[in-house]
C-alpha cells in the first residue's frame, strides 16, 4: 500500500498544496518571491518555537513563508500540557512539564512578548485560604524510603542555612558555583559567535561542556569536591524529581541543570499557552490530529509528504515542501522514509514515567514516613536512595530503590466543585502505576476494596471519600541522559532539520524551544546565504540586523 502511495506522491509531486495560506503569511510576501514551504511535524515546544522564529527570521531577511505545522495529537503543547480537576474547566493542573526558570531566555520572551501572566511557582503553593494545618509544616523534605534525610522551610532563614552548613560543610556553597559556571557556560550558546550552532557535538566540545557531560552526576561532583551526602541528599533528589534517575547513572550537566531553580515559574492557565501563542503566531495552518505517515526525498532535495489522520488513519493528498523540520523523536514519529536520510539519529531510551493526579480531603499521613502521629509531613516530598539500594543498578522500576515514588507534592487546597468542600491536589511521579492500596497508606486511611476495579492491577482500593478524584498519564517523558561525548545531528539531510537533536544533551522545554530556535536560524542563514548553515557576510551584500539576522 505504501509503494502505490509513493508512486502517487512522485505523480503529484510538482502541485502545490490545495491549503490556503494565512494572511499572517500572504503579507510577508515580496513581489514575484514565491514563499518557502516549510513543514513541522509536532508542535510541542520544538515544533512551535521553530514556527515562531522561522516566520520571525525569514520576515527580517524579507524571504516569505508558507508554515504548516502537523500535529498527531489533538492539541499544541506536547508534554506540557493540563487536565482539568474534577473535569472542572476554572481548575487546571499541570499534567506534564510543571516550571521553568528565570535563565530560560526562549520561554521568558515568549512571555513578555505574548503578555502571559505568571505569579511565579503556582504549582505548590497553598490556594485561597490559610491553611492552619500548615503552621510548623516544611516545605520540603527528602525522604529515603525510612527516613526524611533532609527537611527545609520555603524561606531559609540564617539559622536554617548554618544547620545545612553543619550537616554538608561548603558542599552547597562549592555545587551552587559549579552550577553557575556550567550553567553559565551553556547559555553562550544563545549568542554569536556560537550561536547558531550546525553541530551539537562540535559546540559541546568548544565550550568544554563535555567535561560535563562525559561524567555521570557523581562522578562529576565527586571532581569539583562536593562531598558524597550532599550530593545523594539533595543533588540526586533533584535529578529523579526531574529526570527520574539517580546521579550514578545520568550525566553531570544534567545534575547541574537540575540545581538551576532560581525564579521558577508556571504561566497561569498552563505553560502550554506559551506554545500555541508561538504556534499561532506562525501561522494560521496547524493541523491537529495529523500524523505524517511518509517523507519522500525529491531530486532537488524538497520533500513530498503524506499526511494522515491519526484518529482514522486516513491516509491524506500528498503535499510539497521546500524544507521540513522534524520536531518529534525520530525513532517515535512513526515516519516511512523510503530513502533514509544521511543522518539517522541512534534509538535512545525514553523513562516511562507514571504521572497520578487525585483529590482528597487528608493531608499526608506521618506514619506514611515513619513519623510520629500528629507530625506535619513536608508539602513536597523529594526521594533518594537508601542506604541498602543500589546506587548502580538498571534503568528498571526498581531504581526507585525503597522509596517506591519520586516524589510526592500537595500542589494546592481546592474546593471540589460538587460537594462545596475544601480538599488537597496532589501530583505524584513514579516508576510504576500507583495502586489505591499505596494512596491508601500515604493518606492514613483504610484500604476499601469494594472500590478497586482491579483494572491492569492499579484499581481504587481506597474510598471514594479518600480520594475524590483521579487522573493517571504515562509518559515517555524524557531520554535517560546518559554520559555522552557525541550527539545527534542537526541537519539530517539536505532540507531535512531535526530539533529533538537536543534531547540527549538537555531535556528541557526551555532546550526544545531553543533548539527549535537555532533550527529555525540555519534555514534562513542557509536560504540567504544559498547554502544551508551557510552564514554569509556583509562583504557578501548582507547586512547584519543588531538582533543578529542577515537581511538583504
Amino acid at each position: 500500500m505504501l509503494r502505490n502511495l509513493a508512486l502517487v506522491a512522485a505523480y503529484l509531486s510538482a502541485q502545490v498544496s490545495s491549503h490556503d495560506v494565512s494572511d499572517h503569511q500572504q503579507h510577508l510576501s515580496a513581489a514575484n518571491v514565491p514563499a518557502k514551504k516549510v513543514a513541522i511535524i509536532g508542535a510541542g515546544a520544538g515544533g512551535s518555537s521553530a514556527a515562531f522564529h522561522l516566520s520571525q527570521y525569514a520576515a527580517l531577511a524579507g524571504i516569505p513563508t508558507n508554515i504548516t505545522i502537523f500535529e498527531r495529537s489533538s492539541y499544541i503543547g506536547g508534554r506540557s500540557t493540563t487536565v482539568h480537576a474534577y473535569d472542572a474547566p476554572a481548575l487546571p493542573v499541570e499534567l506534564g512539564a510543571s516550571i521553568f526558570v528565570s535563565v530560560n531566555r526562549v520561554l521568558m520572551d515568549a512571555v513578555a512578548h505574548f503578555n502571559l501572566s505568571s505569579n511565579g511557582y503556582s504549582e505548590v503553593i497553598v490556594d485561597e485560604d490559610e491553611d492552619e494545618s500548615d503552621n510548623g509544616r516544611d516545605f520540603m523534605g527528602v525522604w529515603d524510603g525510612h527516613e526524611f534525610v533532609l527537611t527545609a522551610p520555603e524561606d531559609m532563614g540564617w539559622l536554617d542555612k548554618a544547620k545545612l552548613m553543619w550537616k554538608y560543610g561548603l558542599a552547597p556553597i562549592r555545587a551552587m558555583r559549579l552550577m553557575r559556571k556550567t550553567v553559565g557556560t551553556f547559555l553562550q550558546m544563545y549568542e554569536e559567535p556560537h550561536f547558531p550552532w550546525a553541530s551539537l557535538t562540535e559546540k559541546v566540545h568548544e565550550l568544554g561542556l563535555v567535561n560535563a557531560t562525559a561524567a555521570t552526576g557523581e562522578e562529576f561532583l565527586r571532581k569539583n569536591g562536593i562531598g558524597g551526602a550532599f550530593a545523594h541528599d539533595v543533588v540526586q533528589a533533584s535529578t529523579r524529581v526531574n529526570y527520574a534517575q539517580n546521579l550514578a547513572r545520568i550525566n553531570g550537566l544534567l545534575s547541574m541543570v537540575c540545581m538551576a531553580t532560581d525564579g521558577a515559574m508556571s504561566v497561569d492557565g498552563g505553560n502550554w499557552r506559551i506554545f500555541s501563542h508561538l504556534a499561532h503566531a506562525a501561522t494560521h495552518d496547524i493541523r491537529l490530529n495529523t500524523s505524517v505517515s511518509a517523507l519522500i526525498k525529491r531530486s532537488d532535495a524538497t520533500y513530498t509528504l503524506i499526511p494522515q489522520d491519526s484518529t482514522t488513519s486516513a491516509l491524506r493528498a500528498p503535499e510539497h515542501f521546500d524544507a521540513v523540520i522534524l520536531a518529534a523523536p525520530y525513532h517515535s514519529a512513526n515516519i516511512s522514509i523510503p530513502a533514509l536520510p544521511e543522518h539517522v539519529p541512534d534509538a535512545i531510551p525514553y523513562v516511562k514515567l507514571h504521572v497520578t493526579l487525585f483529590a482528597s480531603p487528608h493531608r499526608l499521613a506521618a506514619s506514611a514516613f515513619n513519623l510520629p502521629d500528629g507530625t506535619p509531613v513536608p508539602q513536597v516530598v523529594l526521594t533518594t536512595l537508601g542506604k541498602s539500594d543500589d546506587a548502580r543498578g538498571d534503568d528498571s522500576p526498581a531504581r526507585v530503590g525503597a522509596a517506591g515514588f519520586f516524589s510526592i507534592s500537595a500542589l494546592r487546597r481546592v474546593r471540589n466543585p460538587r460537594t462545596g468542600q475544601r480538599e488537597y491536589l496532589y501530583k505524584i511521579f513514579s516508576p510504576a502505576p500507583v495502586t489505591g492500596g499505596f494512596l491508601a497508606r500515604i493518606l492514613g486511611v483504610a484500604d476499601d476494596a469494594s472500590n478497586d476495579d482491579r483494572e491492569d492491577g492499579v484499581g481504587e482500593a481506597v474510598g471514594a471519600g479518600d480520594v475524590t478524584w483521579i487522573y493517571r498519564k504515562v509518559w515517555e517523558s524524557y531520554p535517560f541522559e546518559y554520559p555522552r561525548v557525541t550527539f545527534e545531528e542537526v541537519r539530517l539531510d539536505q532540507e531535512l532539520w531535526y530539533t529533538s537533536a537536543v534531547e540527549g544533551f538537555i531535556s528541557t522545554m526551555e532546550t526544545s524551544a531553543l533548539a527549535g530556535k537555532n533550527v529555525a536560524r540555519l534555514i534562513v542563514d542557509g536560504w540567504v546565504g544559498g547554502k544551508e548553515g551557510r552564514k554569509v557576510g556583509a562583504s557578501e551584500g548582507v547586512v547584519e540586523e543588531e538582533d543578529g539576522v542577515k537581511e538583504l
